[in-house]
């Protein structure tokens, strides 16, 4: 495990503004932790401890858009995708504290280079509601385990591949991906965080400090898919992703 951490004191301010943006863009589009991720890294935060503070912090967003979903309309026929999704993440949880830290570094890069081009190049779906190519139970065993284990295990992206796949193999408008999968996001987020405290460690300061801003932007961003399509979001997303990927490729490779 890594010695004691010392942060510069500007850090905690601008973790806590990213923390606001990206709960904001999390609770519209997913891909959140493409934001918080790379700047917990850009800090000097060793990648094990960055991905478990980032998960503390995540949950306080992920929890927030749930909740103002949940009120809007019911989410209750998600259970089975619950279950796998939890399954998938204590698997890619576990399995994430054996990999080395030089490794992980390079994992984290490799995941964020591509789900960057993922999102840039995403068709334009999710306009109006489709049929669905699969059934709802397989869908959710298939991808509950795979994204599961992906959020478990990395995370970045996780809430942007739900929504893709929503739209394209169960064939929801963009919307009411966005809204269904934020349950699967925070079970998934929920259960990594509880391998990291019984396992590992975190930096609990910091993962408050932008929980908070989380439930700021979560809040803001849930309310703003439930009024609009928030079309706008996309390109300051990738804007954002892809200023914090050149941060940490630079730290990377300089350091």
């Amino acid at each position: 495990m890594e010695g004691i951490i010392q942060i510069d004191t500007i850090y905690y301010f601008i973790l806590f503004f990213v923390a606001i943006f990206a709960g904001f863009v999390d609770a519209i589009v997913g891909g959140g932790g493409l934001i918080t991720l790379p700047a917990l890294m850009a800090s000097g935060i060793p990648p094990h401890l960055a991905l478990s503070t980032n998960k503390l912090q995540s949950v306080f967003g992920s929890f927030t858009a749930m909740l103002t979903y949940f009120k809007a309309r019911s989410l209750a026929y998600l259970g089975l995708g619950v279950l796998f999704t939890a399954l998938g993440a204590t698997m890619g949880a576990i399995l994430v504290l054996y990999i080395n830290d030089k490794h992980l570094k390079l994992i984290v890069l490799v995941f964020l280079a591509l789900t960057f081009i993922y999102t840039a190049l995403k068709p334009n779906l999710g306009k109006h509601k489709g049929e669905a190519k699969i059934n709802i139970k397989l869908f959710h065993f298939i991808f509950g385990l795979i994204l599961g284990f992906y959020d478990g295990f990395l995370g970045p992206g996780t809430g942007s591949f739900w929504i893709f796949a929503c739209v394209v193999f169960l064939g929801l408008s963009m919307k009411e991906a966005s809204i269904n999968t934020k349950i699967l996001n925070f079970t998934s987020n929920i259960i990594a965080l509880i391998v990291f405290l019984c396992f590992y460690k975190l930096l609990w300061d910091i993962g408050i400090l932008m929980g908070v801003g989380q439930i700021i932007g979560a809040y803001l961003g849930s309310k703003l898919v439930l009024k609009t399509e928030a079309k706008f979001i996309k390109k300051l997303f990738l804007a954002v992703v892809f200023l914090t990927l050149l941060k940490v490729t630079y730290d990377y490779f300089m350091s």
